[in-house]
């Protein structure tokens, strides 16, 4: 299991959050994020039941996997929202298209999503990506971000900010490789 402390775009400090990577099966993807919130600050969405699909979760406390391919532009976004609902979009390169809400995949799965004690825990199925594409873990890397709707306002953290303003659909900053 990998983890990475991911960054606040505004240098907010007053919440962390961790993101942790683990490949399960072969194709099954784990991630967890533990959020440190000592002030309360963090402002969650109501609960849903089913883990519905929904778009624009971005819009309140949301956290985000991307999953990029090794010299490919396509790329998949998974919006997790601590209310139980999630989404996964996606993009043939950087924002394109550029619909609004963006073009739904139905390539991942969701196996399980969970809001804990310390944040999130997510399970994904990503085999029907992976055989579609012919590809294995050693072609994917993955950019783990989160918007934090906070008592403060907005916030924004990933892996790392290379971008004079927040883009978490920059691929420089996805970080993890399997």
């Amino acid at each position: 299991m990998a983890s990475y402390e991911l960054s606040a775009f505004d240098r907010f400090s007053a919440i962390t959050v961790v993101g942790a990577i683990e490949q399960q099966t072969p194709a099954t993807l784990n991630v967890g994020f533990w959020v440190r919130d000592p002030n309360q600050f963090l402002i969650y969405p109501d609960q849903v039941t089913a883990h519905p699909r929904h778009d624009f979760l971005w819009e309140n406390t949301c956290f985000e996997i991307f999953i990029g391919v090794k010299d490919e532009d396509f790329y998949r976004e998974i919006n997790l929202s601590p209310s139980q609902a999630w989404q996964a979009y996606q993009f043939e390169e950087y924002r394109f298209p550029e619909d609004m809400p963006p073009i739904a995949a139905k390539d991942i799965e969701l196996n399980h999503l969970q809001r804990t004690h310390y944040g999130l825990n997510v399970s994904l199925d990503l085999s029907q990506f992976m055989r579609q594409h012919q590809l294995k873990w050693s072609d994917l890397y993955l950019g783990l971000t989160a918007v934090l709707n906070t008592t403060q306002g907005m916030h924004y953290f990933a892996m790392q900010h290379s971008s004079p303003q927040a883009d978490f659909h920059n691929k420089r900053d996805w970080l993890h490789q399997f």
